[in-house]
C-alpha cells in the first residue's frame, strides 16, 4: 500500500503510465509491432496503470 493522498497518487499513476505507455507504442511502432494511435495508446496505458494498482497501489 501506497502513503500519501489518493487525489495525487491516482492522477500522478495515470499520467505516468500514459507516459510510459506512449514510450512503448511509439517503440513498437517503429518495429512495425502496432500502430501508434491515440486507442492503441489509452489500451496500453489500461493495462500499465492496472498493473501499477494491482501490484503497488491497492
Amino acid at each position: 500500500m501506497v502513503d500519501g493522498d489518493p487525489r495525487v497518487v491516482y492522477p500522478l499513476a495515470v499520467v505516468l503510465s500514459a507516459l510510459y505507455a506512449s514510450i512503448v507504442v511509439y517503440g513498437a511502432s517503429l518495429l512495425d509491432y502496432v500502430s501508434f494511435s491515440p486507442g492503441t495508446v489509452a489500451a496500453a496505458t489500461a493495462i500499465v496503470f492496472a498493473a501499477t494498482y494491482f501490484a503497488i497501489l491497492r
